[in-house]
Order: C-alpha cells, then structure tokens, then sequence
C-alpha cells in the first residue's frame, strides 16, 4: 500500500504563498510518502482557476510531471462538479501532470440537490469514453452532503470500469453517517481515498465537526484503514489532513443511521482556545489575528508530521 498526501494538508501554507505545488512535493519527499494528490479548486491565495497549480499551458504541466517523476511520486488530481466542461479540462491536466485519478464532487456547500442525480449520471457517462482513451479513472466523492448509499446509486448506475467511489472516511459524518459504515460501504467500489479524523465539537451554541490529527479524534482509524486494505482494491491511501478545518453538518441527524452524540459523534472540547478562535473561523485564521495564523499554521505542520507517522504505522500493521 503506497501512501500519498493532498494539497489540502498544508491549505494555510497555500493561502498565505508560503508553499508552491513545488514545494509540495519536496515535502511529500520528506516526509517519506509515495505520492501527490494535487487540488485544482480555487480559494484564497489560490490561483483563480488552477487551485494550486498556476497555468494549464503545456509547458508548466510538463514542469510539474517532471518534479513528480523526478521524486518517484504518484499523482492524483482534485477537482470538483460533474459537467463535461469540468471534467474535460481536468483530464486535459491530468494527462498533462501525469495523474491517473481524478477525484471530484457533486455540489458546492448547500447547494446539494439530488435531483440533478439523473443529469449527474448522464454527464458522466458522456465524458466515460475520453476516461478510457486516456486510461485516467474517475472517482466520485461523499463530499460531507452524500452518504455511501448516494454515491453507490450513481456509481452503480453510470455502470463503467472507469468510475468509482472516492472514499472520504470522514465525510460522511456530516451526513451523520458513522465512518466504519462509509468505509464498509465504499470500500469495495473505491478508486481513491481521503483519509482523515475528526470530532464532534461546538462553535457557541453550533454543532459542528473539526477535523484532528490521524489518532486524536474520534473515528476508528485503525478498523478504517483496515476495511481499505481488506475490502478494496486501492494500492494507495492520500492524507487529507483537515486540521483546522470546521464544517456544519449537512443533513438531518438520522440521514446516515445516527441519532445519537456517542462514538464517533461523541462532543469533545475545540482544538484550540476559543479566546484565540472559534471552530468555523479555523480555514481563514489570517482574518482573525496574526498570532490565530501563526498557532493554526504551526499546528498544521505538527498535524502532518503526526498524522503521517499514524499511517505509517497502520501502513506496517496491515499490510504485508
């Protein structure tokens, strides 16, 4: 099992231009990972339509590929939405950095409307046959809206080789799913993977989920890693640290099989002091303070070194 990291692991480093896609693969070097997981999504100090990338010009991909290869790395690539304009263009770069799956989701926050599955699927299915011309997969996220059923009725009915599960072990939680059930569910329909932990915590009177480092928090990681490897046919698990990170849950409690605050869904106390800053102001912390920007920043780096060492272990447990 080869492990790999995404862009979103160092989001801050990103924001404030600290880090480059360049960059980032160095560090995945360093850390002794295997790949790349590359997010294309625009936000703050992100280019406008490349994520972390700046161009889709032929010439600036081929840069990126090289680095890649040059680390004897994996590619993957993020994007998001299922129109076959969207799609189109992140095949065009994944050919272009070498990436041979691409993760992407549904909706943005609160626009999830499952009745635009039916044209979800159409779409594509219509963007299937440049997946197979290029040998690239595609795999559709449980983006915090969708529980595992959801994404397996798509799945199931775009009916193709070159479309799978990306399994986001802690997603489902928003859609008050308990992780061992996404994972047991996804798994045998996976193409790519998030892993991640979280805990259930309050911002003031708000019921929120945030994520932690690999072992802090309150998903069984462990039995998650091991569902992958025993129930799907990955040969990679990509880190997405999601600390600091904070999200609203997204349905009904009920929606995914929970009713109850216990388990994984446990209420436990914010990462960080609420004097510094509250929950849902973690992804932005340079619009709170200099000092909430330095404390995220530097717990981010802490999270990652631990969170990797984490998977490194269960890496060693569970696979031979």
């Amino acid at each position: 099992m080869k492990l790999g990291i995404e862009t979103e692991s160092y989001h801050l480093f990103f924001q404030q231009g600290v880090m480059d896609v360049f960059d980032f693969i160095n560090k995945a070097t360093e850390l002794g990972l295997d790949g790349v997981e590359l997010n294309i999504i625009p936000d703050e100090g992100l280019h406008p339509e490349f994520g972390v990338l700046t161009s889709d010009s032929p010439e600036y991909l081929a840069k990126v590929r090289q680095a890649i290869e040059d680390k004897n790395l994996y590619c993957e690539l993020d994007t998001r939405f299922t129109t076959p304009k969207a799609l189109t263009k992140a095949i065009d770069i994944a050919r272009g950095i070498g990436a041979d799956v691409i993760r992407t989701y549904m909706f943005r926050r609160g626009q999830y409307n499952p009745k635009q599955y039916p044209k979800i699927i159409q779409d594509i299915k219509s963007i299937v046959p440049l997946l197979k011309k290029y040998r690239i997969r595609l795999a559709i996220e449980n983006h915090e809206d969708e529980t595992a059923d959801e994404i397996l009725n798509i799945v199931k009915d775009i009916d193709s080789i070159w479309v799978g599960a990306h399994c986001d072990i802690g997603n489902g939680m928003m859609a008050w799913e308990d992780p061992i059930v996404t994972v047991s569910k996804l798994a045998p329909y996976t193409y790519s993977t998030h892993f991640k932990d979280h805990i259930v915590t309050h911002d003031d009177e708000t019921l929120v989920i945030t994520g932690m480092p690999l072992g802090e928090g309150s998903i069984d990681i462990d039995e998650c890693f091991r569902l992958l490897v025993e129930h799907s046919p990955v040969t990679r698990i990509n880190l997405e640290n999601c600390f600091p990170y904070t999200s609203h849950f997204a349905r009904d409690k009920g929606t995914g099989g929970v009713f109850e605050l216990s388990g994984s869904f446990e209420v436990k106390s914010p990462p960080f002091d609420t004097q510094l800053i509250n929950p849902l102001e973690y992804y932005y912390p340079a619009k709170i303070s200099p000092v909430a920007l330095k404390t995220l920043m530097d717990a981010q780096e802490r999270c990652v070194q631990v969170s990797v060492n984490k998977l490194k272990e269960l890496r060693k447990k569970y696979c031979y």
